[in-house]
């Protein structure tokens, strides 16, 4: 595993899970016993997965003393050669952005940082061509999401709004293939927003990470969509995060991707 790589490369920015990854928050789900090891060697075979499709992979500083530091995606939103420092909605975890934001700039990336009082989580954050979508709801308010379409207008892209039900992240509802359609579960998010939607039963169904050409990554935990893509035509790797998945965790959390220019 590289711990830098020059920005013509695409790269993929993760940090490994840290001692205390079993006391991390749960909020709509009731909380199971994380085993620390077993999350470990399952972060491993995330990483190298990633490596495998091209993304080199650069790992964050630690930041041991906070138990979801591990859920990169939640602290940078990375739009063309700019990086996005959020702020995050819960307290617990501003202090893992620090690492992000040297991470990011390691990189040669222009930073901006979100500034109080707005809150917002990577994680509610879905590009989708040139419009990003932007979940409101337990972790990202009206502020933080008016703070970000203002960082973004200068690049070109459109922040629409998304209201969540019961779930953590708009990206824990719903994610994007390559061409565009959103796929994902409608109980959990107002559906009609996108142009284009497909549902889908599996929960982590819902969960995609496009790698590039036909190429995506999913849980292991879909095998119903899992099949239902590669029937598509895509090329599909999946990976076990089973223990990422008790903390409301998937497989879009564990690393902010960052294409070479």
């Amino acid at each position: 595993m590289a711990d830098s790589v020059t920005a013509a490369r695409d790269a993929a920015l993760v940090r490994p899970p840290g001692p205390h990854l079993a006391e991390g928050i749960v909020t709509h789900l009731p909380r199971r016993p994380v085993d620390v090891d077993v999350a470990r060697a399952q972060h491993r075979a995330y990483v190298a997965a990633l490596d495998a499709a091209g993304w080199a992979p650069v790992v964050i500083a630690p930041a041991d003393q906070y138990p979801d530091a591990v859920f990169v995606e939640d602290t940078l939103v990375v739009v063309d050669d700019q990086a996005v420092v959020t702020r995050p909605g819960a307290p617990a975890r501003r202090g893992e952005t620090a690492g992000s934001a040297a991470a990011a700039r390691a990189l040669g990336l222009r930073v901006a940082t979100l500034e109080p009082p707005g809150h917002l989580d990577g994680g509610d954050v879905l590009q989708v061509g040139r419009t990003v979508y932007v979940g409101r709801g337990g972790r990202t308010d009206d502020e933080g999401i008016r703070q970000l379409a203002s960082l973004l207008a200068p690049v070109g892209r459109t922040v629409v709004p998304v209201p969540l039900g019961p779930v953590l992240h708009l990206k824990s509802a719903a994610t994007a293939l390559p061409d565009g359609t959103v796929v994902g579960q409608r109980h959990l998010v107002d559906a009609d927003v996108f142009p284009a939607w497909h549902e889908v039963d599996e929960a982590a169904g819902s969960h995609v990470v496009p790698l590039g050409g036909d190429r995506l990554l999913m849980a292991a935990s879909a095998p119903e969509t899992a099949t239902w893509l590669a029937h598509l035509g895509y090329d599909v790797v999946t990976v076990d995060i089973g223990e990422f998945e008790k903390l409301e965790g998937c497989v879009t959390c564990l690393s902010v991707l960052v294409p070479g220019r």
